[in-house]
């Protein structure tokens, strides 16, 4: 089984214990349609890797059977690889910032205008499609396709409790080589002099060997330069992309299409206005995008995101016991319905109308795949029962708020 959804449950409870700590502090670092938001971006990057992490392993799992010697796994090893994943996640990391079409598979990470843990789930779904290539010289030179996912995954397991504000700054020779939250606070800043730092996964000295180290000193201010405006995790995952080829397609020589693919983000020729100059912000002058709904609906929300998400996570644990399942139009139907629930979710916060009619169509699917997949069962009765109840429950329950989402667009 994935590491990553072994350490689901323990994500959940760290989360809790932030908020409780942040609570009885009085501390404002939580947000409900943010926090949702993070965590739908999260299980749809999850439930997309499902299909990438099979072509990406087949990569890597080629040039490994056909390089020169296979290095045998042992403590020393073991470091080496750490090393070497770290070192080619910091290039990956830090040119998915300096490049235009690159940050397209990034971006996600940064949108949260709050800074939690739930953040460090808050991952792009098509991120893997680019990443994974800058991975394969480890495979080239030997290193087994297990020993690589062991390493990446506990690389990444590592970068959850980076994501609070909770913690200060460090003993010194500790934040001198490895990342902390102080130096990942600093990543996630949109200040101009925090932007495009502290890029390290695990170890923070590549990037005071490359240039790119940065201390934390005034407050950071979360998000990104050009800010989202939306709890839809489908459409924060491909906004970026779709300005990026509006606007570049309305330029007049090719040369500048290319231009704006892979220069900086942000690059534009002068016919199109040029590069703007970033501008000085303070948690004071930022406005951070929000939205209001009630609390009954907030609570129909949140009970509604916690079906999916329980859903989701017994879709990966079957899923990962036997990843090369045949039954691909079973997947894809499954996968589907998540991602259509976290359409809906993401709807409900924005209080857009169309949720409305794909809210029943939504928890009718719910229950139908459900019994669906369950009828061999033993316990399809039971099953059967739960569903039914659960989605007249919610049905009824979504009813009382449908004049609250048909009042206006937000």
């Amino acid at each position: 089984m994935s590491l990553i959804i072994f350490a689901i449950p323990v994500f959940f409870l760290l989360i809790g214990i932030e908020l409780l700590i942040a609570k009885m502090k009085n501390l404002s670092y939580y947000r409900m349609n943010d926090a949702i938001a993070n965590l739908s971006c999260g299980i749809g990057s999850q439930v997309s890797g499902i299909f990438l992490k099979t072509f990406t392993f087949i990569g890597y799992a080629y040039l490994y059977d056909h390089s020169i010697w296979k290095i045998k796994n042992n403590v020393l090893t073991f470091t080496l690889l750490f090393i070497g994943v770290d070192f080619f996640y910091y290039w990956f990391h830090r040119l998915a910032h300096e490049i235009a079409f690159l940050w397209g598979s990034h971006v996600v990470h940064h949108q949260s205008e709050e800074y939690n843990l739930t953040v460090a789930l808050r991952q792009a779904w098509l991120q893997g499609a680019f990443s994974w290539a800058f991975y394969l010289p480890l495979a080239v030179v030997g290193f087994s396709p297990a020993a690589f996912l062991t390493i990446a995954s506990l690389q990444t397991l590592y970068q959850f409790w980076i994501h609070t504000k909770l913690i200060g700054k460090m003993n010194p020779a500790f934040e001198y080589v490895f990342n902390t939250p102080s130096h990942h606070r600093v990543h996630h800043g949109v200040n101009p002099k925090y932007i495009d730092r502290n890029h390290g996964g695990t170890l923070i000295i590549f990037d005071r060997w490359f240039g790119t180290f940065q201390l934390e000193e005034e407050e950071v201010v979360y998000g990104i330069t050009k800010q989202t405006n939306s709890w839809n995790p489908v459409w924060v995952n491909f906004e970026y992309w779709i300005d990026l080829f509006k606007e570049a397609f309305h330029v007049h020589k090719v040369k500048n299409f290319f231009l704006m693919m892979f220069k900086m983000p942000g690059w534009k020729p002068e016919e199109l206005g040029g590069v703007q100059p970033l501008k000085e912000v303070t948690p004071q002058t930022f406005h951070k995008y929000n939205t209001e709904i009630s609390s009954g609906l907030t609570n129909y929300a949140f009970v509604q995101f916690v079906i999916v998400l329980l859903g989701t996570t017994a879709f990966l644990i079957v899923e990962s016991k036997s990843p090369f399942n045949k039954n691909w139009t079973l997947k894809i139907s499954v996968a589907s319905l998540i991602i259509f629930s976290l359409l809906n979710i993401g709807g409900i916060f924005e209080r857009r109308r169309w949720v409305v009619a794909l809210e029943y169509l939504r928890v009718i699917a719910v229950s139908a795949v459900l019994v669906f997949l369950l009828k061999d069962s033993s316990v399809f009765v039971a099953v059967a029962v739960g569903s039914s109840v659960v989605a007249i429950i919610s049905l009824l329950w979504f009813t009382k708020f449908t004049k609250e989402l048909n009042l206006k667009t937000l």
